[in-house]
Formats: structure tokens, C-alpha cells, sequence
């Protein structure tokens, strides 16, 4: 969910030290305890910023020795990385002795030829204090097993609803569509920490900077089927990777012709184009881009952020030539110099692509923060102005409105 280090090189770097055997210098990672309600046919995994956070990556399996530690060697050359460990989805991710959540692990592989860690509890085996739900009111699931009928899965919906949205049945208000549910609304069910998109629209609407409110749907990603859902073609940069992409198509016609019907008919939307937005971080960026393309005419506003498009940037630029953005459509692009070599760099590809295609400067908002992380909180901090951009249209209508 959160590669904060060059991608490209360390996911190759990493394919080939694990399955190759590079003579290149390793770092063994060793579990030396782990709790004893661990399932002993279940694999233990570590996910980080070295494989795209993948909880179920197989070639970052650690093996089971007869000692009772789980051991596997990374390579030096990833330098400085962050991880936790898994048993294969965030759901069983690692917590602390008191079901909360812990910070991501960090470490320099340059500088260590051994790394111990303990887990102490795994989030789906509550041992001690449940952890603090955050979502406000207005949040609710509006389905646990919600059907993706373009993939064969189903999935956990969550739904926000303006605070006045009961009050003014007359009332129909723009739609604004997320990944990785998880992290939208509810700490408890996040990992790495939640946006606060609940709290952030409550707060512009109490202020006064927010004077027609948005319906948000949050789709949860499918923890190892996140990366085939959030990358449109097999990428070339995760060949080496148990899953590589190739679902995107499917899982934005899930969005644009199953779920926006959905929500259409259920709820009072204004379903137009022009207020309905999609946005999302990482690879969720990357795919929010991707269905502009595909779904002009149902998806008006984009909000990528930290977008990955180095997993199939050619691919999406190819597409882009016979799939062009609308040139109404609103593009919000932010990300931190820092986050990877690529990530800055083809973002301002893809502004100025947009550009010289023919989307208005007015319609593409660019940021590139000197502190921003490929993290949660940074994304919780940059989205109340990406938000304020995407829906535009809706606010300056609603203000121009006659007030009784």
C-alpha cells in the first residue's frame, strides 16, 4: 500500500536476490517469537515498501525452522525500508499486546546483516483491548458482501452521507468514489492509519467551506488481490510477483456499471459527470487515472494521489491516446519529491500530457509538497484541498443558488 522507496529497482533488486540467488550481500530477517495461537499451517509474510505492501507476496514467505523462528533474507540493496509482518492479508497483520496497531518496522539493510523482531498478536485474534473505532456517524457498511460480479468476488462497501442529508429530501448531492476502504474512515480497520474523510467533510461543513456535502463510497481493496484490481495490464516491473496487475478493467467496470447504478438508484446523487469523482492513493491513484480514461463520461473528477504509475506507465500512456481524458474532467495530482526516483517526474508527465492534450490548466491541480511520504497521514493532510478542487462545480452551483 505505501512504497516509499524507488520502486522499480527494489522490486528487481528483490525478484532477483530471492529467487536467483545473487551473490549480493543479505540480510537475514528472523522472527524469533511469535504468538502461541499462531495457526501452525499458516504462512507468516512480510509486507513493506521493498513489494508494494503485498500481505500474501510469496516470494517474501519467511520459512518455518525446526527451532521455531521464521527466517528470510533480504537484500542489502533496498537500503532503508519499512514492513510488518502478515499471515497472508491485513486483516491477521501483526498488533501489539493490546490489539492496536503498531508503527510500520523500519530498518537499514545496508547496515545490518541481522534483523530480529517478535510479533506480539495478530489483529484477528483479539487477546486483549479491541481497537478504538473512529468513524463518525455518518459512516456506515453498506454492505459486507457487496457482489463484483466483473471479478467473481465480493466485497465490503462503506457509505457516507452529508450529516443533512435527511433533512433536505429535495436535495440530491454529488458522489465522490475511494479505494483501499479500509483506510477511509475507521482506524480500527486501517493499516498504516485512516484519512479521516468523515471527519475532514463534517469539519468543512461546520466551517462553512462546504456548502453542498458529498456522498462517499469506499470500496475495501481484496488485501492480495489489491495489485490485480489497482493495475489495469500484467505489469513488466512485478513479473517476478505472484500477483502482476490485470484486473483494473474488470474492477472499474465493477465501479462505473455495477456500483454508481447502485448508488444512483439508492440515494439522491446528482450522477452526472461533472460530480463524480474517484480518487484514491498509490495504485489507487494510478487506477483513478485509468478510469477517467475508460469512463469519461461517468468519472469528472480525479484525485491522484501519489499515484504509481511506474508499474505500466507506457501501457497508460498508450492508452491515453486512444482512450483521452475529457477535457472537462478535474485532475488533482499530488505527491512528495522524496517519495521514489519516478514518482514526481512521471507525475509531472502526466500534468503536462493532460495539458497538451487539451484539459484546461484550470482543470489540473499539481502539488508536490518538500515533506510528503508515501503514507497515510500524508494523504489525510492533502485531502481537504483536493477535495475543495474536485468538487468545484458543485460547491460555486450550490452558492450561487438563491437562499430563502
Amino acid at each position: 500500500m505505501m512504497p516509499s522507496l524507488p520502486q522499480r529497482a527494489a522490486l528487481l533488486l528483490g525478484a532477483l536476490a530471492l529467487s536467483c540467488g545473487s551473490a549480493s550481500a543479505q540480510v537475514l530477517l528472523k522472527l524469533t517469537h511469535v504468538p502461541a495461537t499462531t495457526p501452525v499451517t499458516d504462512t507468516i509474510f512480510v509486507a513493506g515498501s521493498f513489494n508494494n505492501w503485498n500481505p500474501h507476496s510469496r516470494a517474501h514467505a519467511l520459512r518455518r525452522l525446526a527451532d521455531g523462528t521464521h527466517q528470510l533474507s533480504l537484500p542489502a540493496g533496498l537500503g532503508t525500508v519499512e514492513y510488518k509482518f502478515t499471515r497472508g492479508s491485513w486483516p491477521t497483520v501483526e498488533v501489539d499486546g493490546n490489539d492496536a496497531q503498531i508503527a510500520n518496522r523500519k530498518t537499514d539493510l545496508t547496515t545490518s546483516h541481522e534483523v530480529s523482531a517478535e510479533v506480539m498478536a495478530w489483529a484477528d485474534q483479539k487477546g486483549g483491548t479491541a481497537k478504538k473505532h473512529t468513524a463518525t456517524p455518518q459512516v456506515r457498511v453498506l454492505s459486507a458482501t457487496f457482489n463484483m460480479p466483473q471479478l467473481g468476488r465480493q466485497r465490503r462497501v462503506w457509505l457516507y452521507l452529508p450529516a443533512d442529508y435527511a433533512a433536505n429530501p429535495s436535495r440530491r448531492y454529488p458522489v465522490l468514489y475511494l479505494h483501499d476502504g479500509q483506510n477511509v474512515f475507521d482506524d480500527a480497520t486501517s493499516f498504516g492509519g485512516e484519512w479521516g474523510v468523515d471527519e475532514t467533510l463534517d469539519r468543512l461543513r461546520k466551517a462553512g467551506q462546504d456548502a453542498t456535502g458529498t456522498i462517499v463510497v469506499a470500496v475495501d481493496n481484496g488485501d492480495q488481490f489489491r495489485t490485480d484490481e489497482y493495475i489495469p495490464w500484467p505489469s513488466a516491473e512485478l513479473k517476478d510477483q505472484p500477483h502482476q496487475g490485470g484486473q483494473g478493467g474488470a474492477y472499474v467496470d465493477f465501479l462505473a456499471r455495477t456500483l454508481k447504478p447502485y448508488i444512483d438508484a439508492h440515494y439522491r446523487t446528482r450522477p452526472d459527470a461533472a460530480h463524480t469523482g474517484i480518487a484514491g492513493s498509490s495504485l489507487g491513484g494510478l487506477i483513478s487515472v485509468y478510469a477517467a480514461l475508460k469512463y469519461p463520461k461517468v468519472f469528472g473528477a480525479v484525485g491522484a494521489f501519489s499515484p504509481a504509475f511506474w508499474v505500466c506507465n507506457d501501457s497508460l500512456r498508450a492508452y491515453a491516446k486512444t482512450h483521452p481524458a475529457a477535457r472537462t474532467t478535474r485532475f488533482y495530482f499530488v505527491c512528495g519529491p522524496k517519495e521514489s526516483e519516478t514518482m514526481l517526474p512521471l507525475m509531472r508527465q502526466w500534468r503536462d500530457e493532460l495539458r497538451a492534450e487539451g484539459v484546461p490548466a484550470a482543470n489540473v491541480a499539481f502539488s508536490a509538497p518538500p515533506d510528503g511520504e508515501h503514507k497515510e497521514w500524508f494523504w489525510r493532510r492533502e485531502f481537504p484541498a483536493a477535495y475543495r478542487f474536485l468538487m468545484r462545480p458543485a460547491m460555486k452551483a450550490m452558492s450561487s443558488m438563491p437562499r430563502k
